[in-house]
């Protein structure tokens, strides 16, 4: 075991391999090169970041789960080493410790237990199983009807800006109880806090904006209840088990996750499977469910839309993979290389839609692992064949270099993806 003061990868910061997550121009979906060397190197190797500061950056599977199942590892911002992957994020998490409010406005999914437990709690009975396969028939005609406007529209066509995007939109609005026809302003919120590039004081507005927006909606809710996730938040708050700005913090959280990672792993997905036309007629042949689960967990495990890695820190020394973190020592955990461990996933750059994927971590690993898991699952499962079964001539209407990924996000994915049938 070596720590953290005598282990050889250590020096200087300026010594240390920069944290480079730039993918290569010609695999837009692969891991950056960097991401590769360091995971050649190890599973836990010391990285600069774009500030000077050091962090642990986690490549290997075994590695990256221990990481996020720890009790003595902190999901939250605000602890001092916690490490800040853009100018952004950073200014914005300052000016909130000024404030003395919480980090991102993202509710539980930035905090500790036991807050993070007792507010979790209270959005788990919207998310089980029974009840996100009792949505499967009208998230399907959702799909039908979108994909009926796109056939009976111009092409090529966009499909994130008449597909992607408005699927889990029209989703998540629903269930939460937001007006679909507010789109536009919570996308573009939504667009502007994700941005890495974003300044804080952007950030800080884009946070605050949606903040406003659902709190006013939330209050709407209170005097008018209906059957939404919101109006049950609602009822939690007349109950005293949730403050006002707890249950419109959860709303917020909701609302964003709920449409931009499904959306951009609906349009990364289709350009996956147009690249790899032998698992695209795999999956748009078969009616299987166990296959389209399967399908679906696997791209996954290829794609990465959670564009830069976690963000954690040591709340006292730890040892994981043979060394030892120190407290207050900032850690990142990156799916692109857990999810391609070779260790774990034989042959990680093929994709294989018959594999068994679903020992992933995309969705996250241990008590902050994703609650909204089996309704993005749903809709994936749902997507995917219909799309290539109702447009079995699908087609990309651009070169691959002429698609203007999403370098710039904390989110990845395609700002735009032309298709033609």
């Amino acid at each position: 075991m070596t720590s953290a003061v005598d282990n050889p990868t250590n020096g200087t910061s300026a010594e240390l391999p920069e944290y480079d997550i730039a993918r290569p121009a010609g695999c837009p979906l692969d891991p950056a090169p960097a991401m590769r060397e360091r995971q050649a190197e190890g599973p836990l190797v010391r990285v600069r970041l774009w500030d000077g500061s050091t962090a642990w950056l986690v490549t290997g599977y075994d590695a990256h789960r221990a990481v996020l199942s720890d009790q003595r590892v902190s999901v939250d911002p605000m602890r001092p080493g916690a490490p800040k992957l853009s100018a952004g994020e950073a200014a914005m998490t300052e000016a909130l410790k000024k404030r003395g409010k919480s980090a991102t406005g993202m509710s539980f999914i930035m905090m500790d237990d036991p807050e993070h437990i007792r507010l979790r709690k209270m959005a788990t009975s919207a998310f089980t199983i029974k009840r996100v396969e009792a949505i499967r028939p009208p998230t399907q005609r959702v799909v039908d009807d979108l994909i009926d406007k796109m056939l009976d529209g111009p092409k090529p066509t966009d499909l994130v800006e008449a597909f992607a995007l408005p699927v889990p939109s029209l989703v998540i609005s629903e269930l939460l109880g937001v007006p679909y026809s507010d789109h536009d302003f919570f996308q573009s919120n939504s667009k502007t806090i994700i941005n890495r590039h974003t300044s804080g004081e952007d950030r800080l507005a884009a946070r605050q904006q949606l903040l406003d927006y659902l709190d006013e909606l939330l209050g709407e809710k209170l005097t008018q209840p209906g059957e939404d996730l919101l109006s049950g938040l609602g009822e939690r708050v007349k109950a005293g088990e949730l403050t006002r700005q707890e249950a419109t913090e959860m709303g917020v959280l909701m609302l964003f996750a709920g449409h931009e990672t499904t959306a951009n792993m609906i349009t990364l997905g289709t350009l996956t499977l147009l690249q790899h036309p032998d698992q695209l007629a795999l999956l748009r042949d078969s009616d299987d469910p166990k296959l389209i689960a399967s399908a679906v967990d696997e791209l996954l495990r290829w794609i990465t839309i959670t564009h830069g890695g976690l963000r954690r820190v040591a709340l006292e020394d730890i040892e994981i993979a043979g060394q030892v973190i120190r407290a207050g020592e900032g850690i990142v955990p990156v799916n692109e290389t857990a999810n391609r461990d070779p260790s774990v996933f034989p042959d990680p750059d093929r994709l294989d839609i018959t594999r068994d994927a679903r020992r992933h971590v995309t969705f996250g690993y241990g008590i902050h692992q994703c609650l909204g898991q089996p309704l993005a699952r749903m809709e994936l499962q749902v997507v995917y064949p219909t799309l290539l079964r109702r447009i079995p001539t699908l087609a990309l209407a651009a070169d691959l270099e002429e698609i203007p990924f999403k370098h710039d996000g904390f989110v990845y994915g395609a700002y735009e993806l032309p298709v033609t049938w």
